[in-house]
């Protein structure tokens, strides 16, 4: 197991959530830090939270924003001279029955929990290449292992990470390059309130399974254990991680499973 005090960490969507308490459990382990999100004020309160900030960067990035990746990564390059370790977190949901949902959420899904990631994935792969080492971490969700009504575009875009990130990890291990694929369950954050409805405006409100989800306190702990052990996929949360074990097995089950539930 390699430890992971003292490396040097990118986190993508590090202004709230779980990506912003990743920042605070990294710091007290003496990482050096690179904060992204779109916002850079809101970046700064969580680097001011954080111990040890003289070794956290804030550095705002649009996910969506693809042409500008390269340009990001030489600009994080510059901050810290390398980078060890990428955490792609950055990323929205949805809430809304397929009938009634326009193409532009499936779009704005896809840009920002797919294309986004893997347009910063590529921009910085050709340095963790140049220097034989490197890790991504990608926080995709159960939601990438299986599906559940009222999340059609969020379980489409998990998805094609798993597809994308089983691919780099093949091809680029000759390279010292590892992949580690994060799949929350149920987490307790705001991520439902943002959730993208059908006609593309927020849902306004958080859900009970949401708000009884696990803490972002745990979640990140086990997170941090993963990356040390440099697991290639971990399932993380409550009897929901069992979901992915029914699904392999016994499909049509966890398809009454999944319906009995009821869970939006």
């Amino acid at each position: 197991m390699t430890r992971i005090d003292g490396k040097i960490v990118w986190i993508t969507g590090a202004s709230s959530g779980i990506g912003e308490e990743l920042a605070y459990q990294l710091a007290a382990k003496n990482c050096k830090l690179i904060l992204s999100a779109r916002r850079r004020e809101v970046l700064e309160k969580v680097r001011d939270n954080c111990s040890n900030k003289k070794n956290i960067h804030v550095l705002p990035l649009d996910i969506t924003e693809f042409d500008k990746m390269n340009n990001k990564v030489e600009k994080a390059i510059q901050l810290v001279g390398k980078i060890d370790i990428l955490i792609n977190n950055a990323g929205i949901s949805q809430r809304s029955l397929i009938a009634e949902t326009d193409f532009s959420v499936y779009q704005k899904m896809i840009d920002v929990d797919y294309l986004g990631t893997v347009a910063l994935t590529k921009a910085i792969l050709p340095y963790f290449m140049q220097q034989k080492s490197g890790h991504f971490v990608t926080v995709s969700s159960l939601m990438g292992k299986f599906s559940s009504p009222y999340r059609s575009g969020y379980c489409g875009a998990k998805h094609a990470l798993h597809g994308f990130f089983d691919a780099l990890r093949m091809e680029h291990e000759k390279d010292n390059i590892d992949v580690t694929m994060i799949c929350p369950g149920f987490v307790n954050t705001n991520i439902a309130k943002s959730a993208l409805t059908g006609d593309g405006s927020s849902q306004g409100k958080n859900d009970n399974a949401t708000v009884n989800g696990i803490s972002t306190t745990r979640l990140s702990h086990k997170m941090i254990r993963a990356i040390e052990k440099k697991s290639y996929e971990t399932y993380i949360g409550g009897k929901e991680t069992k979901g992915v074990y029914v699904k392999r097995f016994f499909p049509k089950l966890l398809h009454r499973l999944v319906l009995k539930s009821e869970v939006r």
